[in-house]
């Protein structure tokens, strides 16, 4: 199976890559779209004409984001609701809420290199909300997504993935020591699974999943971190047998998701991996470039759903 190439490149934006794509009648969900990448993600698509949904944690931030939107796109249809991943009551009352079809479910929110939480249900924080918090607001989108007729998830993953596969035997590190790092990577793989596995279940329903990678973004959760910019930038660069980190704007790391959610040359396509707008190789151990191979198996994605959807019925069933 070859790999997709498109005429669009790491300096590409989400503006070049929506160029001539008319998305009325489509209605969108970005995560997280109150800053960074998702911003932009929702700006490209409300441009081309969509109603967009921003599900967000601080309606404040969702709101000054939205009125932005509709300030420099002339397109007034952009919604704000709130969705706190980490919670599953949260997510089960954004998919409540939700009616009619949905046709781009853009999986944005994360939260990266924390350090050690778990949430109420004893999940490690990072692996509840940038993957199962993502699980469960697709698969209660599910109908939603069939009655589309060609929808589309895009799966944040990141480069971060090559550090570590799902560790099932102690995935919320309650007996291995924790690093922020590595949860995070797990969580990243996670992510890649998910697109996997979703693309298996759904693709004849006409719902596809793939996973993409932004680039090195200087986002507010990058700024967040205890390490600075140019500390994760060296950390690249020596991870790395080419030139120092490109870093890029918020607009350009919207462009691989732009592309996989939009893009006529992705009709059909799943359970693939994204970056820099072009579909991604193997990975090649010493760089941070490519997709690791246990990120595309398929016995670990089924297991991963398995797994998700467990743990998700414990955290909503009525306790005894």
């Amino acid at each position: 199976m070859s790999l997709i190439t498109t005429p669009f490149d790491r300096h590409s934006t989400a503006a070049d890559v929506i160029t001539d794509i008319d998305l009325t009648h489509r209605r969108a969900i970005v995560t997280g779209a109150s800053s960074g990448i998702s911003v932009e993600t929702a700006r490209a698509l409300v441009s081309a004409g969509a109603d967009v949904t921003l599900a967000v944690r601080s309606l404040e931030a969702g709101v000054r984001v939205a009125n932005d939107l509709i300030a420099t796109t002339g397109n007034a249809r952009v919604r704000v609701a709130h969705l706190d991943l980490s919670e599953p009551a949260s997510v089960a009352a954004f998919v409540s809420a939700w009616t009619g079809p949905l046709h781009l479910l853009i999986n944005n929110a994360g939260i990266m290199a924390t350090p050690e939480q778990h949430t109420p249900q004893g999940w490690e924080l990072q692996f509840a909300t940038n993957h199962l918090g993502h699980f469960a607001l697709a698969t209660g989108l599910h109908r939603a997504l069939v009655a589309a007729s060609g929808a589309r998830i895009v799966s944040l993953s990141s480069a971060g993935h090559t550090r570590s596969p799902v560790v099932f035997g102690d995935i919320h590190f309650h007996h291995r020591p924790y690093d922020p790092f590595l949860a995070y990577g797990q969580s990243k793989t996670a992510n890649v699974l998910f697109a996997v596995e979703a693309s298996r279940r759904w693709a004849e329903q006409g719902i596809t999943a793939n996973a993409v990678m932004p680039g090195a973004v200087r986002t507010e959760g990058v700024a967040n971190l205890n390490l600075t910019a140019t500390q994760i930038a060296h950390a690249q660069a020596t991870r790395s047998s080419g030139p120092e980190t490109f870093w890029k704007t918020p607009a350009q790391g919207a462009a691989t998701s732009i592309l996989v959610a939009t893009s006529p040359l992705l009709s059909g396509v799943g359970g693939r991996y994204f970056e820099d707008s072009q579909e991604a190789g193997p990975h090649v151990p010493g760089t941070m470039r490519g997709v690791a191979g246990y990120a595309l198996d398929p016995a670990q994605a089924e297991r991963l759903w398995e797994v998700s959807e467990t743990l998700l019925a414990r955290a909503t069933s009525p306790s005894d």
